[in-house]
């Protein structure tokens, strides 16, 4: 494994819920996943459906070590998780992080509510990983290996929502989702989560023509992503949490119009890898 490596595989860019069908071809169907990589450690941020394939992935690599962090529990961040292989490996260390519900309920209490029955059927003591749980709160400083610092804020999302800003290298990384925007204000501590960023994942799960039917469902939009974007002076942002309706046609289109505002946007795709 590289030990200079910085590097962003999206395992799963859709919201809400998972999607198929070939109108979802290119850009995917898995809800959010997302891995981390700084140097020979490994970060998993939400466990949507696409973190089966990351933890198949994982094994075939020989790692024997993970960390999941959440952002929160909403079933399109945590749906996944019963199916991350490591979690069954006895060679595995999994570590899981949460700090959206802090003073309401633990990390390991949150895991073992969802993963019971009648909703699961087993608990997590079926896990055969030395699995681990942390919990902090909104504002803490997270080191969870030397040198990779991650930066946590509370988000504007029903429920809570914790955003990160993951340090490595003399590099910064700003994962902001799930959050919705004030019309016509850049909130300010996104604006310091992703100050001079090499790369923003953002939300950009709805359109501004769609916001106005929207407000109070915690999400954002293409064009405040590209304000945020431009005023923080960052290298790259990434349009995530795709609408489950979106299609790979209109995902395009909007690549292509926050590029004319904002060269380095993109929309994110299943499995791409981006190297900071």
């Amino acid at each position: 494994m590289n030990d200079e490596v910085f590097r962003v595989k999206f395992w799963g860019t859709r919201g809400s819920v998972s999607v198929s069908g070939p109108e979802f071809k290119r850009y995917g169907g898995n809800t959010a996943c997302i891995e981390v990589q700084c140097g020979t450690h490994k970060l998993i941020f939400d466990t949507g459906t696409g973190v089966r394939q990351a933890g198949e992935a994982l094994t075939r690599e020989g790692v024997d070590q993970v960390d999941i962090i959440f952002t929160h529990c909403h079933y399109d961040h945590i749906i996944g998780l019963p199916y991350f292989a490591p979690l069954y490996n006895p060679m595995m260390n999994v570590r899981v992080w949460s700090g959206h519900l802090a003073g309401v309920m633990t990390t390991r209490e949150m895991v073992k509510q969802f993963m019971r029955p009648p909703w699961f059927p087993v608990e997590p003591e079926i896990c055969k990983a030395c699995l681990g749980f942390r919990d902090f709160r909104s504002g803490d400083v997270l080191e969870p290996f030397e040198g990779v610092i991650i930066r946590t804020d509370s988000l504007n999302h029903p429920g809570g929502c914790i955003g990160y800003r993951i340090e490595w290298a003399g590099r910064a990384l700003a994962l902001i989702y799930d959050t919705e925007h004030e019309a016509g204000k850049l909130d300010p501590v996104v604006m310091k989560l992703i100050k001079d960023a090499d790369l923003v994942i953002y939300d950009c799960t709805y359109t501004e023509d769609e916001m106005p039917r929207r407000f109070g469902y915690g999400h954002s939009t293409w064009q405040h992503g590209v304000l945020l974007a431009q005023a923080a002076k960052i290298g790259k942002l990434a349009l995530f949490h795709h609408a489950p309706s979106r299609t790979d046609d209109e995902l395009d289109a909007f690549e292509r119009l926050s590029r004319q505002r904002f060269a380095g946007a993109f929309a994110a795709r299943d499995f791409q890898v981006i190297d900071l």
